[in-house]
């Protein structure tokens, strides 16, 4: 094993791994040698020596792991501590709480029971397990003093299992999903928002759903509206202001400059350009939103003093809340403003000068006091936004919604966004998040996003993933993990490698899934993995027994024979839904417009593998039929025709009604599938080839539910699952 081999064991990569087809794939030299350079790592042989010896010594080394996370239904709790040979024998420590109150204990290091020793230079080092009290669970700091020794890290006390959604309702559950940006209404200005789900959740609670789910809330780029993808959020802490209902805003009915403005003949049009577009044009609507709301920005700061002295210690409420990761994301969003206007072409940190990519540069806090205002402005937009979720979020809990919102929490972050600048330590320039190739990616794919290095993850205790899961699980009574495998292993294609040379880095999952528990256990919200892809052996069942959901997709349960599996098969710890956004809705898959797509693009590695796709359909929609038949949830006389494939609503509804079937504790019927669209969502791989997250529902939200698929569809969900 040479020098970069050796390296890239220790530090978590691995050497193959098995396809989706079952082939053996080996990790290619240079993908390792860029990946470790990606890290931080000198390649030349001295340095790689001199890496290899400091990771293994630093067990010894260093007297406290990085992080340790102890298991909260253990009776006794135990730390490994390393300690050099020295006359000191008093080992005293404390624990500083989460709520800062204080534990303390003292012990003499003869009595600690022994583990092993070694030997490093002229130091002989010694490994024990130091006892710690039971305490409640929670983030905690342990410090330890041994002479002039002293040492520290966090200890976080977790329990197994999460929240679960039998705790939130014994009965099983159904409701809709959403792209929040595709909903038409009569009062939005071109793009679904926080009103619209509003109204949503509200008559989605008249046909008795328990949930609704949505695309991901963070936010993107205020000063590219273009880049619309929401899993490449600038990051996963905050909300996307876009989705604000500017005519919603408390001082909105107080402002004659705003309502003068927005009467206007001309901003009327342009409102009604933009609402009857056949896709959503983001950068429409953002200069009509954001033009009213740096108008009541300036209405407010003249008026917090007298009119709007109850907003104003509203928003100083929510500023100290939030503090110094709400002052660094406006702080980015006013500079890459301030860079943009002055070079269309800056679309986020890496274009910036280099004095101002350090978030703790002199030039950026002079920056923050010369542009207070406008920094100000972009924690309103924020407040805002939060404001309008959480009364979706009330309205939910007043509505007695079992589960309420179900967020979408994304894999990662775009790496010219503000988590990236705010935290560059703890990510891994250069590299990307991806996916081997696999059924429906042939090619494999390199989503874009720049990965969390492991190592810094652990030394930070776990702190910016804490971060992420409790900025949507403070609205959410449902939290789905978007591409959960990557927090046991990630998939990192290097830097001008394709999708399908990358590298698994292995991420410590154990931990994880306890911090995961922790907070769902705290915001009472239920956690679902996307476990689909190339999941290894028994990772499914990982997940189920800490309490998360697994989620599967009716197209991918299916038998080696290509028959699809009996719903009974389903685990009861478990989402259903018959597709993603990923995949073909039901209309579109039956009939085959995922395939004409698939050819149009080129997505295909070959063009026998195009042909075999394209060929298997027919026997793939005569064995839904027959599931479908099997357990007697289709009217054989209203079965759709199948050559040519005709879609019709008597599939729509024995579809749900088979899923329903299932032990699956919640299922999710997404509004594409209620109104039979034949497009898909997203196509991955693909940009602007397709109109990814762009497609507005065919019809407005006052009228979906006077639609007949979405009625019936609702009518057999209340017969079947009944709240």
């Amino acid at each position: 094993m040479n020098l970069i081999e050796q390296l890239a064991e220790m530090v978590g990569f691995h050497t193959s791994y098995t396809g989706t087809f079952g082939d053996k794939v080996y990790a290619k030299d240079h993908a390792r040698r860029a990946l470790l350079k990606a890290m931080g790592f000198e390649l030349d042989d001295e340095s790689l020596a001199k890496s290899i010896d400091l990771l293994n010594q630093s067990q010894w080394i260093n007297v406290l792991p990085v992080v340790h996370v102890a298991k909260l239904e253990e009776q006794q709790h135990t730390i490994k501590v390393s300690l050099p040979k020295t006359d000191n024998l008093l080992l005293n420590w404390n624990i500083i709480l989460e709520l800062g109150s204080e534990v303390t204990g003292s012990i003499n290091i003869n009595d600690l029971q022994f583990i092993e020793e070694k030997q490093l230079g002229r130091t002989q080092y010694c490994q024990y397990q130091l006892l710690l009290p039971a305490l409640e669970q929670g983030y905690h700091q342990l410090n330890i003093r041994l002479g002039n020794l002293q040492a520290s890290c966090p200890l976080i006390y977790a329990p197994k299992m999460c929240y679960s959604p039998q705790e939130a309702s014994i009965e099983k559950l159904w409701g809709y999903t959403a792209q929040l940006y595709s909903l038409r209404s009569n009062n939005n200005w071109g793009m679904g928002d926080f009103t619209d789900l509003f109204e949503l959740v509200e008559k989605s609670v008249d046909q008795q759903a328990s949930i609704v789910g949505l695309n991901p809330l963070h936010p993107l780029y205020q000063q590219n509206p273009a880049h619309r993808s929401p899993y490449s959020p600038s990051s996963r802490c905050f909300l996307n202001p876009l989705y604000i209902d500017v005519t919603k805003i408390p001082n909105f009915e107080l402002c004659e400059l705003a309502q003068k403005k927005v009467k206007n003949e001309t901003f009327q049009q342009n409102i009604t350009n933009a609402r009857t577009s056949e896709f959503v044009d983001y950068p429409a609507v953002a200069k009509l939103k954001y033009e009213i709301t740096e108008i009541l920005f300036e209405n407010f700061c003249d008026n917090k003093k007298d009119l709007y002295k109850v907003m104003s210690a509203e928003f100083d409420d929510f500023k100290e809340k939030h503090g110094n990761d709400l002052y660094h994301f406006a702080t980015f969003d006013a500079l890459n403003e301030h860079f943009n206007l002055a070079d269309k072409n800056v679309y986020g940190w890496p274009d910036w000068p280099q004095c101002f990519q350090d978030p703790n540069s002199d030039d950026v806090n002079q920056f923050q006091h010369s542009h207070a205002n406008r920094v100000e402005y972009f924690c309103f937009l924020q407040w805002i936004a939060h404001k309008q979720v959480n009364a979706v979020t009330q309205c939910a809990l007043d509505k007695d919604m079992a589960i309420g919102l179900y967020l979408d929490l994304a894999v990662g972050c775009d790496g010219s966004g503000v988590d990236v600048w705010s935290d560059k330590a703890l990510y891994v320039a250069g590299a990307s998040i991806g996916a081997p190739p696999d059924g429906m990616n042939p090619l494999g794919q390199n989503w874009g996003l720049t990965p969390i290095n492991p190592v810094a993850l652990q030394k930070q205790g776990y702190l910016p993933l804490v971060k992420a899961l409790r900025s949507s699980m403070q609205y959410a009574g449902a939290l789905r993990i978007d591409h959960i495998l990557g927090l046991m292993r990630q998939y990192w294609v290097a830097p001008g490698m394709e999708a399908n040379e990358g590298v698994y880095i292995s991420f410590p999952f154990d931990d994880i899934l306890r911090v995961i528990a922790l907070e769902s256990r705290r915001n009472n919200c239920v956690v679902i993995g996307e476990d689909l892809g190339n999941v290894p052996d028994g990772f499914s069942e990982t997940i189920q027994n800490a309490g998360l959901l697994s989620f599967k997709v009716m197209f991918f349960e299916r038998w080696e024979s290509g028959l699809f599996k009996r719903p009974e098969h389903f685990p009861t710890k478990s989402v259903v839904t018959i597709a993603t956004h990923d995949t073909a809705t039901l209309s579109g898959w039956w009939q085959g417009r995922d395939l004409q797509w698939r050819q149009q693009l080129n997505l295909y590695p070959n063009e026998e593998a195009g042909h075999a796709d394209r060929n298997a359909r027919a026997s793939e929609r005569q064995n839904l039929i027959a599931a479908l038949d099997d357990l007697q949830v289709i009217d054989m006389s209203k079965a759709p025709q199948q050559n040519p494939a005709l879609m019709n609503t008597e599939l729509s509804i024995a579809v749900q009604k088979y899923l329903a079937t299932s032990p699956s504790h919640i299922q999710l019927i997404p509004l594409e599938d209620a109104l039979e669209i034949p497009e898909q969502v997203n196509i991955p791989g693909t940009i602007e080839q397709h109109p990814n997250w762009l497609q507005k529902l065919p019809v407005q939200l006052e009228h979906l539910w006077q639609v007949n698929s979405v009625n019936k569809i609702a009518q057999a969900m209340r017969a079947a699952r009944p709240n």
